[in-house]
């Protein structure tokens, strides 16, 4: 059941807001699915860039193991703005016609000052998040920091660092809630609407979280548990999982914006 809900007395002008059962995002990975099926080399080839990008960090981070969590959990802040692609190849199927993969790629110069704008926004999260992460790990961490071979086992296992873990995932995780919030829906938005700045997006995206915070948190854990497996399987996972929940959150957007 979908129920819309209005705001006439907002300051900003946005669009209204639908309410929907907390069952909806099971919905949207079917659709998600769905179009991924529909246009599969596109799909996959962009889920193997994706993944690429993702082997290189790991690649370059091995030997520093406080840097390589920052900059892969910085990586999913920013994973957003990578699907601009596959937002609009689902827009495109949405829309019916023959699909444009090339035309995809330069879907973002529809609304590029907005999109731009916007992206840079997630690219400082990135860096603060990073510079957050090195603090962090320099007040807590005592010795010489593990590559990531014994990472896991180092901090996560030996009980020696409590205190590390606790101040990380708590800072982390609420910069991860603020990101998730005002990015849920932002750019499949400013994707769609050319005349949708990144303040409105914004103040959009916190406003379907708001008024569903049910289905909007099972959305959150669902793209968390997908991307952790695609991490685990040392990023072959992504080459699936990523272009699946970008199709899928095209989806998410269309059902709670009007």
């Amino acid at each position: 059941m979908v129920e819309t809900v209005s705001h006439p007395g907002d300051l900003m002008e946005t669009p209204a807001i639908r309410k929907v059962g907390i069952g909806r995002p099971l919905v949207w990975l079917k659709k998600g699915l769905a179009d991924l099926v529909r246009v599969p080399g596109p799909s996959l080839m962009y889920g193997v860039a994706f993944a690429a990008v993702g082997a290189l960090i790991v690649a370059l981070a091995w030997g520093r193991g406080h840097i390589a969590p920052a900059l892969l959990t910085g990586f999913l802040l920013v994973a957003p703005f990578l699907a601009g692609v596959l937002y609009d190849l689902s827009r495109q199927l949405e829309r019916g016609g023959p699909v444009n993969s090339v035309a995809a790629l330069h879907a973002w110069k529809r609304n590029s000052g907005s999109i731009s704008l916007f992206g840079l926004l997630l690219a400082l999260t990135l860096i603060m998040w990073e510079r957050v992460s090195a603090v962090i790990f320099a007040l807590f961490y005592g010795g010489r920091v593990p590559d990531l071979h014994n990472f896991v086992s180092d901090l996560l296992l030996s009980g020696h660092y409590d205190d590390l873990l606790a101040a990380y995932f708590g800072v982390g995780g609420l910069i991860a809630v603020a990101v998730y919030a005002f990015s849920v829906v932002s750019l499949p938005m400013m994707l769609d609407r050319d005349d949708v700045d990144v303040a409105t997006a914004i103040v959009t995206s916190v406003q379907c979280v708001a008024r569903n915070p049910a289905p909007m948190l099972l959305w959150a854990v669902i793209i968390v548990v997908m991307m952790a497996i695609g991490f685990a399987t040392w990023m072959v996972g992504l080459v699936l999982v990523f272009p699946w929940l970008g199709h899928a959150s095209w989806h998410a957007y269309k059902d709670l914006v009007e």
